[in-house]
């Protein structure tokens, strides 16, 4: 499944800009980063539920925002892009 992982973590403290490395340290392990703090991801059902299990371990539900949003399929469908940065076929040949 396709996912997109969006989250606002709160910087003005010193834990809050370590949290915020931490989600992003998470995030670009198992994605691809699209925006700042958006971020592509594609996985199975035990990947998601493992993702949102430690992304809610590192952020504070009382400062911070996180949202993940399961894109249906078929994707090409649902998802159209625009500008310069053009996203990774996770389908198709990886070329290295």
């Amino acid at each position: 499944m396709l996912i997109i992982v969006t989250y606002d973590v709160s910087t003005e403290t010193k834990e809050g800009r370590r949290r915020l490395r931490r989600v992003a340290k998470i995030c670009e392990g198992i994605g691809q980063r699209v925006q700042k703090s958006v971020f592509e991801c594609k996985v199975s059902l035990m990947q998601y539920e493992d993702l949102e299990r430690r992304l809610l371990a590192e952020i504070d539900e009382k400062e911070d925002n996180l949202r993940l949003y399961r894109l249906t399929e078929p994707v090409d469908l649902h998802v159209k892009e625009y500008g310069k940065f053009k996203a990774i076929d996770f389908d198709g040949s990886l070329i290295i």
